[in-house]
């Protein structure tokens, strides 16, 4: 990806990238998160299973709660898009665009590209945490015969909002934070590495014309796979502890951290726990991953040759 800034427009571009990939990818998001959440902290056996995969899932949705409902959470979602990735990959772009993925002969460098991806994954979910926060409890609430998981009584992004900034104050609003900037982390890091490694491979193979999309698409799904086998864990984990009550004092009702959140979750469902709703996280960070990250690239492409355009103009 050439340099064509370093200024806020690499934020915007970022994050409208990705919202628009949201608008897609929302419906497994919502499944993602009824099956990770299904079975919370009982070995197999002792709980209804309601979601037998992401297909059937799908069907179990619409069929009880109504087919919008696989839409739950689309604005809390689009916003968190907007601003975690926009800061993500805009944050990502800059340190790129400054050369700071780069060794000292001038070669991309593997190591150097996961350490900006992490850095700006991580100030990306902190930013974004309470979209993120009303995001899950809207995509966990469900019709009683099928829910899941701690079920919150929000109405709708504004009213969950004021309703946690009431009850508990700023502090509630980034509560699971922590989680979220751990999960964001090993998913940047492991996504951004990933693609601008292999996007720089296969440009340098030359199988594709210069600037194909095609480039960018090969990339991404590589991108994606990655993100899903490094991220799972921990998206789990995320999606518990922002999900979980909270006691009067606004601290989590069962787990007391991320730390007490792995344990328990090995301790009563096993290491398969961690990776509940596998199918469906890669169903929907394949697509996602990829459907943002071209979208990413060519709203670049196109604001580097409107702002040659601009040079050209004037001079």
């Amino acid at each position: 990806m050439a340099a064509h800034g370093y200024g806020g427009v690499e934020f915007l571009i970022g994050g409208l990238a990705t919202s628009g990939a949201c608008l897609f990818t929302n419906p497994l998001e919502v499944v993602k998160t009824r099956m990770q959440l299904q079975g919370e902290l009982r070995t197999h056996g002792q709980y209804a299973i309601h979601y037998q995969n992401a297909f059937r899932a799908f069907i179990t949705i619409a069929r009880t709660d109504g087919l919008l409902a696989l839409q739950n959470g689309l604005v809390p979602a689009l916003w968190y898009q907007f601003f975690m990735n926009g800061t993500r990959l805009g944050a990502f772009q800059v340190q790129v665009n400054l050369g700071l993925t780069k060794d000292k002969n001038g070669n991309h460098s593997f190591i150097r590209s996961v350490a900006a991806g992490a850095f700006a994954g991580c100030i990306g979910a902190v930013i974004g945490s309470p979209f993120y926060l009303v995001k899950t409890h809207l995509q966990a609430k469900a019709n009683k015969e099928i829910a899941v998981g701690h079920q919150h009584p929000h109405e709708s992004m504004t009213h969950a909002l004021k309703s946690i900034y009431k009850e508990h104050g700023t502090l509630g609003l980034w509560r699971g934070g922590s989680a979220a900037a751990v999960r964001v982390t090993v998913g940047s890091a492991s996504q951004l590495s990933t693609f601008s490694y292999v996007k720089n491979f296969i440009e340098g193979t030359k199988i594709f014309t210069p600037n194909s999309i095609l480039t960018t698409f090969a990339a991404s799904m590589v991108g994606g796979v990655a993100v899903t086998a490094f991220m799972t864990p921990f998206d789990v984990v995320s999606t518990r502890l922002y999900n979980q009550p909270v006691n009067p004092s606004g601290r989590g009702a069962t787990y007391s951290g991320i730390l007490n959140c792995f344990y328990q979750i090995f301790r009563s469902e096993g290491l398969w726990g961690f990776y509940k709703g596998w199918g469906a996280s890669y169903l929907r960070l394949g697509p996602h991953t990829t459907i943002g990250l071209v979208l990413w690239d060519e709203f670049r492409k196109l604001y580097g040759k409107w702002k040659d355009s601009q040079v050209a103009d004037k001079s």
